[in-house]
């Protein structure tokens, strides 16, 4: 008879993904997971696998996350306030102490992706995800009024999410806020 779990998998998970988007994947030791999780290396393999099918529950709980977070953001309000709330989201690291995280998905397109179908497949998907979400948005601001853009929606949406990594890694870089604003107004600019 198999012995009953003793820990909370969806907590063991959110703390494993955190080591995962601090260090990233290559950086973090099983050690380290161990450590952040308080799971046994028996625990880890009978519930997870190993440490690759950890990160991969671990990233696609964070797109879970983030995809819920960017609901919660767009469709309320109006639409160009809406899509710059997203956007402000990216800079929420540089005010917090510690490293920088970023988004996920951009670190491991980075590091990651590259090399390995499963996170390219998983990351391109987060892509078009975020486009189709900003192009019903930017379809949304020119019924509300709140976006005067001519420019086709869909061309909208793809040259913000050419935006989106590009903030993420100047805030990750450490540009200075003001210049962070600058670049998002700049980005933002396209919509009116």
């Amino acid at each position: 008879m198999a012995r009953p779990q003793e820990f909370d998998t969806a907590e063991a998970l959110y703390k494993a993904m955190d080591v995962f988007w601090r260090k990233g994947y290559e950086a973090t030791s099983l050690a380290d997971l161990l450590d952040a999780t308080g799971l046994s290396k028996s625990s880890l393999y009978a519930t997870f696998g190993g440490k690759r099918e950890f990160f991969l529950a671990a990233f696609d709980a964070y797109r879970q996350g983030r995809a819920a977070e960017m609901h919660r953001i767009l469709g309320h309000g109006p639409a160009r306030q809406a899509i710059e709330r997203f956007f402000r989201t990216l800079f929420a690291d540089v005010a917090t102490p510690g490293p920088l995280r970023g988004c996920m998905s951009i670190n491991q397109a980075v590091e990651m992706a590259p090399q390995d179908v499963s996170i390219r497949e998983r990351v391109i998907g987060d892509l078009q995800y975020i486009q189709a979400a900003l192009t019903q948005e930017v379809e949304r601001g020119r019924a509300d009024g709140s976006i005067a853009a001519t420019r086709d929606p869909a061309e909208l949406g793809r040259l913000l999410v050419l935006g989106f990594p590009g903030l993420q890694v100047m805030a990750r870089a450490g540009f200075p806020p003001q210049e962070l604003e600058h670049a998002l107004a700049l980005l933002l600019s396209h919509l009116d």
